[in-house]
């Protein structure tokens, strides 16, 4: 009875260790796209005053990570790219115009982008994660997936004001 017991704890060990492994593999993956800063910005519509919606493509050869990635890349193209507009929405300059501010305040973005950074607070998907599938697309050996989400720019901008990463509206264009 004990060796069928002392098998059963080694399977479960086993499985739940090779859980453990791949799960981090996928983490290493995400993180290293979001690295490299690989999407694409497109207005959706006009959101709530303060909110933007925008559709976010992230590339990754798992359409998962580049799900998982969608929000982180929306606020940093906001806060970094802004996007053009369409006939119906217009376009948003970027937070800053300051193309060497990431790596400036590098003690400030590396914990705000990290998984569950604070850019969590300012950005939420309009559609519970759910892709329709014509904004699924195999590009090469990699996915383009494009997901819809909003982003809270009026207290995106408050925050980074506040903690002194860009001038505020008052102060001139950073």
């Amino acid at each position: 009875m004990k060796d069928i017991l002392k098998k059963t704890v080694i399977v479960f060990l086993m499985i739940f260790g090779f859980t453990l492994s791949s799960t981090a593999q996928v983490k290493k993956k995400a993180d290293k796209a979001t690295e490299e800063w690989r999407y694409e910005i497109d207005a959706v519509q006009t959101g709530t005053q303060g909110n933007y919606l925008i559709k976010v493509w992230s590339y990754s050869k798992k359409p998962e990570v580049a799900i998982d990635q969608a929000k982180k890349n929306a606020v940093h193209g906001i806060i970094f790219k802004g996007f053009t507009g369409t006939q119906s929405v217009p376009g948003q300059k970027p937070l800053t115009n300051n193309v060497n501010l990431e790596v400036e305040k590098e003690d400030f973005f590396k914990p705000f982008f990290a998984d569950g950074g604070k850019y969590m607070k300012f950005v939420s998907m309009s559609t519970d994660g759910a892709v329709a599938a014509e904004d699924r697309m195999k590009v090469g050996k990699e996915y383009k997936i494009g997901v819809i989400v909003s982003v809270n720019v009026a207290n995106l901008r408050k925050d980074l004001e506040e903690a002194g990463i860009i001038k505020s509206l008052g102060a001139g264009f950073n």
